[in-house]
């Protein structure tokens, strides 16, 4: 963590201080530059940032709100575990998640919804040419959220995007697991198809193709967790079906 926590100089904007350090702890942590449980200690990234502590203080809150990081009783802060065991739990309420949004989309989208949709799915697509994972969870965060927002319900779309928030670091794990295995592959039909379930209205499609979708995911997390930690972790908490 020392090194990460050296002077940074690269100029920034007059007040943008806190958006500053938010934005660069958030990509470090999201990409595992910075490991779950490692101490942000504010008087070194104060001095790493070359600013005072009470921006870098700001920004650690927000990370909080973000679930990206646990700011402790004793004024301490660390970054949030990364909890493997529940894996299971996580993706089994995604899945609810991802069909209900993905559903209300094909039955209630506007064309600039599909637009928009679209857009992201195109990013994901570059992103994944390049092997650019931050920008990869990014944009795949991004497509799903335009589903959700296309379907019209924002309690859903809010626990469908903090849902996707706090999957953003095993995305980043999962991705890498992809790039290096010559079975998987990075880019799929799967956007596409269900962008066009989403764009004929088929609703009971659209369902389909979202817990589809949801479950090769955790079927191949489960493959990367197997070729990492086979000694420690119990494949029988594993939910979906």
């Amino acid at each position: 963590m020392a090194e990460k926590q050296t002077a940074d100089n690269k100029p920034r904007s007059k007040g943008s201080g806190t958006a500053y350090v938010y934005e660069k702890l958030k990509a470090e942590i999201l990409t595992l530059e910075i490991a779950p449980g490692s101490p942000l200690e504010e008087t070194l990234l104060a001095q790493r940032f070359g600013m005072s502590r009470s921006p870098v203080r700001e920004a650690l809150v927000r990370l909080s709100a973000d679930g990206l990081v646990s700011m402790l009783s004793n004024r301490s802060t660390l970054v949030a575990p990364i909890d493997l065991a529940q894996f299971p739990r996580y993706v089994e309420a995604l899945d609810l998640y991802q069909r209900v949004c993905t559903r209300l989309a094909a039955m209630n989208r506007s064309e600039n919804d599909l637009l928009a949709i679209e857009k992201h799915a195109r990013a994901f697509e570059d992103a994944c040419k390049t092997n650019d994972y931050l920008n990869m969870s990014a944009s795949n965060r991004d497509f799903h959220v335009a589903i959700a927002t296309a379907g019209g319900n924002p309690y859903f779309k809010q626990g469908y995007a903090r849902m996707l928030d706090e999957g953003r670091r095993l995305l980043h794990m999962h991705f890498d697991y992809l790039s290096s295995s010559p079975e998987e592959a990075l880019l799929t039909s799967e956007h596409a198809d269900m962008i066009e379930a989403i764009r004929i209205k088929d609703t009971e499609k659209a369902d389909q193709l979202a817990h589809a979708h949801t479950r090769q995911f955790h079927d191949r997390f489960m493959r990367f967790i197997q070729a990492k930690y086979l000694d420690g972790f119990d494949y029988s908490k594993s939910l979906l079906t």
